[in-house]
């Protein structure tokens, strides 16, 4: 309870914003499943245990938080529509969650966005807006959208309902399976990792949380190690739902406090692991939604004899780009 005192103390979101989460989404997103698999348990020597987010509404874990915080607006603010920005899984999460709630959307997305992705957004009914990700600054351009037209700018992750939205699959997981030695989530702008942190630390005392970012966007495991947050160029890898620049005050705020370690893993190992989920567990993962089974799958992460979740964050991914990563 103190710990929660001082989160909300400083405006972070708390455990009890989690749980506040979970019963504005429950009937809108689904529980999805906890999945399991001897030959990774026999590859690792540890008991896994697969949240399977690439079944969620919308193929991720994005629904969640998006869904929250769009139902936690006033219904002014929903009829005036709501604007975010995201390479594709906030995206979708966002179009779909405004068009159950009849809220107006509008997405700010990369050009070199997956085209399934752009396509499921627009396909939810949102107004899409392309820009490109190497030269223009998308929460600088969504702000001038966003003030003309009095929309209500949902980020993709530094956003205290989103968080918590995000979180819940954690809060599933444990309720699920029981309490967890560790657990091993995905990170790119840090909403799934804060989020899974606080569920963890309230439902599983003592369990070791542990972020995993591709090694071409390691700026989370640096800011983690030097204290502040650390912005870098936007990253090159296939793991597009994680080419995020720097985490959020809120999201660096409850990392620090609750999450173990940051890890980082090459584009090669996300391939492999993609692999692995489409031939032995019969899944369509999309690379970012791998982050955190490639750290485990590889050794990266001391999972011997333990009980370890693994978030399998999202399977938004081209039929054409899967076909040829996983060839």
């Amino acid at each position: 309870m103190q710990g929660e005192q001082v989160e909300a103390a400083a405006g972070l979101p708390t455990f009890a914003d989690v749980a506040r989460a979970a019963e504005r989404i429950a009937g809108a997103a689904h529980r999805t499943p906890v999945l399991t698999s001897r030959t990774a348990d026999a590859r690792t020597g540890a008991n896994l245990f697969f949240k399977a987010e690439n079944l969620q509404r919308a193929g991720a874990f994005k629904f969640r938080g998006a869904y929250n915080a769009i139902s936690a607006l006033g219904e002014v603010e929903r009829a005036r529509g709501v604007i975010t920005f995201s390479s594709g899984n906030h995206a979708q999460a966002v179009a779909l969650a405004c068009r159950l709630l009849g809220a107006p959307a509008t997405i700010i997305m990369p050009e070199d966005a997956p085209a399934a992705k752009i396509e499921g957004t627009r396909g939810y009914g949102a107004e899409v807006i392309l820009y490109d990700r190497y030269s223009q600054d998308r929460e600088a351009l969504g702000r001038s959208i966003a003030g003309p037209r009095g929309l209500t700018l949902i980020p993709p992750f530094n956003h205290p309902d989103v968080i918590a939205g995000q979180g819940t699959l954690a809060q599933e997981l444990i309720e699920t399976v029981g309490p967890l030695d560790v657990l091993v989530a995905c990170l790119g702008g840090g909403g799934q990792l804060a989020g899974c942190a606080l569920a963890a630390a309230e439902l599983s005392p003592g369990c070791r949380v542990i972020g995993v970012e591709p090694e071409a966007g390691n700026d989370g495991q640096r800011s983690f190690r030097d204290g502040r947050i650390v912005t870098i160029p936007v990253p090159r890898t296939i793991a597009d739902g994680a080419q995020s620049t720097a985490l959020g005050d809120l999201t660096f705020a409850i990392i620090r406090r609750h999450v173990a370690d940051i890890l980082t893993v090459t584009d090669d190992q996300l391939v492999e692991t993609m692999r692995f989920f489409a031939t032995r567990m019969k899944l369509m993962v999309e690379p970012t939604g791998c982050l955190a089974a490639a750290a485990v799958l590889n050794g990266l992460v001391d999972v011997r004899g333990k009980r370890v979740g693994v978030v399998i964050s999202g399977g938004n991914v081209d039929l054409a780009t899967f076909a040829q990563l996983t060839a």
